[in-house]
């Protein structure tokens, strides 16, 4: 007797669902007609249409309005989706990623732009750097630094050149799922992944596939592309590459770390979006190079020390001139507009013969 009751109720349920869901696509609509008169008068004035603090701004006031049962995490990412949605109809925003389809790149430019983004796929991060500064792409997102291993160096070394500002971070916990086509370990004989993420995986895959050879390619994504081509290969990627190729997931996890996450650093020219206000947590990355002397490196520390700036990332690089130089990439913490850092970095400046400030930008919490 208390089935139909049951049902009764639950059909109850989703008819006041169904009348929400109604209201709800009714304001967002309205939402969306207020966005693009938003877009028409930023057309007009020649203002940036994307605003990453602007985002910020608008989802920390949901998240302090937020009463539940939602979680802030999930309204943070809900609000993220509508922005992102109203932004394309004002104008679609063109970023450059590494492709194919599936990669962490992909994935940490949907986090930070929305799933509503046009995304442009690229071989490798040289491409991603040259369609943003190109124009190709009005934004670019390349990896930086992962836990596990370090800095991207090829990235490093790409800013150096290139015109671009680092405008935004995306932190991301990266898990490497071992896929191919049949559901099992057997007769495994190539795993394909970018080399960071079979460095990454080493151990257990020196444990369970200890005699399988180790390829690397331009991305996970490629990896996972490569193992629909012959059932003897794996790729080491991501949940969604899974999907995207037909792939099964044969292991799941299997980072040597269980918190790896990777760092990607969000790119523009300066004339597309110009360095993002103070936020209150904000990192300046900079790179410099110092005269080859006794000292110099030691020297080149003292001005962020007098001015009570802290250090948080300090890596060299060679300068490729056969004399045995070094470029040394720094963060540091806060904002290039504060006193206190502005005082440090004109003092640092003034130690260097090559001074470049990459960017500096709001570090997700």
């Amino acid at each position: 007797m208390t089935q139909p009751i049951q049902s009764d109720a639950l059909a109850g349920l989703r008819i006041q669902i169904d009348s929400l869901d109604k209201q709800l696509l009714s304001l967002l609509n309205q939402r969306a007609k207020v966005a693009e008169e938003v877009g028409e008068i930023k057309r007009a004035e020649g203002s940036p249409f994307f605003r990453p603090d602007r985002v910020a701004q608008v989802i920390a006031k949901i998240e302090r309005s937020n009463q539940g049962p939602l979680l802030n995490a999930h309204v943070a990412a809900i609000w993220r989706e509508i922005m992102s949605a109203c932004l394309a109809l004002e104008a679609p925003q063109r970023v450059a990623v590494l492709g194919p389809q599936g990669t962490f790149c992909e994935q940490a430019a949907i986090e930070f732009f929305g799933s509503a983004a046009s995304l442009v796929y690229c071989n490798n991060f040289d491409e991603v750097f040259h369609a943003t500064a190109a124009g190709t792409a009005q934004f670019g997102v390349v990896g930086m630094e992962n836990s596990t291993e370090g800095v991207v160096a090829r990235s490093l070394d790409l800013f150096l050149r290139s015109p671009v500002h680092v405008i935004g971070e995306v932190s991301l916990l990266v898990r490497h799922n071992l896929l191919r086509q049949s559901d099992n370990l057997k007769d495994i004989e190539v795993v394909l992944a970018h080399p960071q993420a079979l460095a990454q995986c080493q151990a257990w895959l020196t444990q369970h596939l200890p005699h399988a050879e180790r390829r690397a390619v331009s991305s996970n994504a490629e990896g996972a592309r490569l193992a629909t081509t012959n059932p003897a290969w794996a790729g080491l990627a991501s949940e969604r590459a899974a999907s995207q190729f037909g792939l099964h997931i044969v292991a799941h996890a299997i980072q040597d770390e269980a918190t790896n996450r990777t760092r990607f650093a969000v790119i523009c020219l300066p004339q597309t979006l110009a360095t993002p206000p103070v936020s209150g947590k904000d990192c300046t990355s900079l790179v410099v190079s110092v005269p080859n002397k006794p000292g110099a490196v030691h020297d080149l520390l003292m001005p962020l020390k007098n001015n009570g700036v802290s250090m948080t990332r300090f890596e060299s690089r060679p300068a490729k001139s056969g004399q045995w130089e070094y470029y040394f990439y720094i963060d540091i913490q806060g904002h290039i507009s504060e006193p206190h850092v502005a005082a440090a970095l004109q003092e640092l400046q003034g130690l260097c013969a090559f001074y470049k400030v990459l960017g500096s930008y709001p570090i997700p919490e």
